[in-house]
């Protein structure tokens, strides 16, 4: 694959990292969703970002002057509301935002329950040291820990913050336990579910993204195309001992000059 994205039909976009950082947009990022738009290339936005609900994402990405509707935006939230279901989980105690809380309840979770099934843990912003607490309490009774997803570090201007992976690391710690279950990236059910409802075939879709154990990884296991950016948490360097392959490796998506180079 080369900058052109020549025989690609849907373009699945990360958002921290790759669009933009903190409330700063990546440089050159508009312009290249107008391309997008200019070559008829459809387009999503996913994130494993849990901290928001897909309402607070629109209306981030309508500040930022990115035209964006609910059905664009893809999280790690409907992957996890997704498996609760085949669970049929609905009593939950959660560790997450208001607007994680939002999602969930809407979902029909409770997830201030008094006999949990699961702990679910998202990316909190909000953490306190009672909900730490609370959930390291109900783990050690036998609770079982589900987790939006994987990431170690949300990408900042000003480096890596406490991601969702961090605090799996300090409940682990705490309990010694692990958790039953990760959606978000990489499952490749993050993607797949949408690439079938668009008709396509996997080789015609691409994922686009800064984080190499996450959206590299899940584009392997679901067939799409790769591209690495590297505006946000991977490096170069990070290439070499990675067992991911990118299709393809730029430095933001500026690079992505599309049918104009």
């Amino acid at each position: 694959m080369d900058k052109t994205l020549d025989g690609i039909k849907a373009v699945f976009l990360d958002l921290d990292g790759t669009i933009y950082l903190g409330d700063n947009l990546i440089q050159g990022s508009l312009e290249f969703l107008a391309r997008l738009e200019d070559a008829g290339i459809k387009r999503f936005f996913l994130s494993n970002n849990s901290s928001r609900s897909v309402k607070q994402y629109v209306t981030k990405l309508l500040r930022m002057n990115i035209p964006a509707k609910e059905d664009d935006v893809l999280l790690s939230t409907h992957d996890l509301l997704a498996w609760l279901a085949a669970e049929s989980v609905d009593q939950t105690y959660l560790v997450g935002t208001e607007g994680m809380r939002e999602m969930l309840e809407e979902a029909g979770i409770d997830t201030n329950s008094t006999n949990p099934q699961y702990v679910v843990l998202g990316y909190d912003t909000e953490i306190t040291y009672e909900k730490l607490s609370t959930a390291s309490i109900l783990m050690h009774r036998g609770v079982p820990l589900v987790v939006s997803h994987p990431d170690m570090v949300c990408p900042s201007p000003n480096g890596g913050l406490p991601d969702t992976g961090a605090y799996i690391a300090l409940l682990e710690t705490t309990t010694g336990k692990k958790p039953y279950h990760i959606s978000g990236k990489p499952n490749a059910g993050m993607i797949l579910h949408k690439v079938e409802e668009l008709g396509l075939a996997p080789e015609e879709c691409a994922m686009v993204g800064d984080r190499l154990y996450t959206d590299m990884e899940m584009a392997e296991r679901a067939g799409v195309h790769g591209v690495l950016v590297l505006s946000g948490e991977a490096t170069r360097e990070d290439l070499v001992a990675a067992p991911q392959n990118p299709s393809l490796v730029v430095g933001s998506v500026a690079e992505l000059c599309l049918r104009g180079c």
